[in-house]
């Protein structure tokens, strides 16, 4: 098949899912049309009505939008199947129906924020962060009843710098990601591309967080505490307490130095540097949110607060 005559249905929401849904219109697919969530109030007083990115870019390019509430109501089903697709993309998106994911001939493809089986779940790039790999990249697989298990098609490989947050992987991976897909399409419809099946026995797990997960353990060494800290910034954000109120820590760099102090006590240094202690060393910290307030970096924070514990919890 010719990708002029291949007919798309793209499924996706977040800002994430948008360079993707480019990339395959860029290319020369026809996109019948775009499956997204639907709107939410939010803003001042939540009386101001938000459009996921992806909604927003199909408005703007006059594609056919849906936002069912129910994947598996009839008279979705219904409205799917009239767009008489070939094939159906998936870029962070919900949990598919067997009724939705198996209804194009050609298949549905996801594609996936890690290599697949490692890090199957709702947080790859996060949880590969806290774990200090070095490694990643992005899957492209069939979707097949149990999640993230589908038969393998393309897979890219991304390093992870020492310092790198889950947001820089992020930002990276969506247009590596874009490109990825493009190229898996390609060879779905050709044929060029054998899938394969997973080997389960390596799989390993990236579950949603929540905030009570997102506590900071000083207790730990300098170096898992900034790989937990860096794989949770900047959403959902890994947390401790000061003076009473919740304080995000964004940033950090890990200090070998020995600082002599209990774990979770803060070393202010001239008042342009911070230090928290941890089990072995401490972590430099270098971007900060208090609760209440904007994102600062460390200059601005110790400017204007003096911390009246020299410790956190």
């Amino acid at each position: 098949m010719n990708r002029e005559d291949c007919k798309i249905v793209f499924m996706g929401t977040p800002q994430f899912a948008v360079p993707t849904l480019d990339q395959l219109r860029t290319a020369g697919y026809t996109v019948a049309g775009i499956i997204t969530a639907t709107d939410k109030l939010g803003g001042r007083g939540g009386k101001k009505r938000i459009v996921s990115p992806v909604k927003q870019y199909a408005m703007e390019h006059g594609l056919h939008i849906l936002q069912p509430k129910n994947l598996k109501s009839p008279s979705f089903l219904e409205e799917l199947r009239s767009l008489e697709a070939d094939l159906q993309v998936v870029v962070a998106f919900r949990m598919l129906p067997e009724a939705v994911w198996s209804m194009p001939p050609k298949g549905t493809i996801n594609l996936h924020a890690s290599l697949l089986p490692k890090y199957r779940g709702a947080a790859p790039i996060n949880w590969a962060i806290i774990n200090g790999e070095t490694e990643t990249g992005l899957t492209t697989f069939f979707i097949q009843k149990e999640i993230d298990t589908g038969n393998l098609l393309l897979q890219e490989k991304l390093s992870i710098g020492m310092n790198e947050t889950a947001g820089d992987v992020h930002d990276r991976m969506k247009y590596t990601g874009a490109n990825l897909i493009v190229r898996t399409v390609e060879g779905v419809l050709d044929g060029s591309i054998t899938p394969a099946v997973q080997d389960h026995s390596q799989a390993t797990r990236a579950p949603k967080i929540f905030h009570d997960m997102c506590r900071i353990d000083f207790s730990r060494k300098s170096v898992e505490v900034h790989n937990f800290i860096r794989g949770l910034s900047p959403h959902p954000g890994a947390w401790t307490r000061l003076d009473g109120q919740q304080l995000k820590i964004l940033r950090t760099r890990p200090v070998k130095e020995e600082t002599g102090a209990d774990p979770g006590s803060i070393i202010i240094r001239d008042r342009i540097q911070m230090h928290i202690a941890t089990t072995e060393g401490a972590v430099e910290v270098l971007d900060l949110q208090l609760q209440g307030k904007k994102r600062m970096d460390i200059r601005s924070f110790l400017n204007g607060y003096s911390p009246q514990v020299l410790s956190v919890s």
